[in-house]
């Protein structure tokens, strides 16, 4: 009975079968099936990146490459997410004048 067309509807069961939990999303960066990849100069730098990453429980592969620039742009862009501006919200009609005249902000500023 789950073949019936309903409104259009050729499967009624199938919509809600594959709509919900979604189970093939892709890999974290920074976990064991992707880590990171970096390149450093030194050895010295090696150690102290290994150590870095260590203590916030990611995954990486380290290079030493003295011939090319460092680059950990990876490491930085997973640490330093971008956070949301939010701004002071604009006073109603009949709200007080935040300019301290005692007015309505309709009558004052507004």
């Amino acid at each position: 009975m789950h073949d019936l067309y309903y409104k259009g509807r050729i499967h009624t069961r199938h919509n809600h079968v594959t709509t919900g939990y979604n189970t093939k999303r892709s890999v974290k960066l920074g976990s064991e099936k992707q880590p990171l990849t970096l390149v450093v100069a030194s050895e010295e730098r090696k150690l102290a990146i290994a150590q870095f990453v260590s203590d916030n429980e990611l995954f990486a592969d380290i290079t030493v490459d003295s011939d090319v620039e460092e680059n950990i742009l990876e490491l930085d862009g997973l640490l330093n997410k971008p956070t949301t501006t939010r701004f002071d919200k604009t006073p109603n009609r009949n709200d007080p004048c935040s300019c301290g005249s005692e007015k309505k902000y309709k009558k004052c500023c507004g």
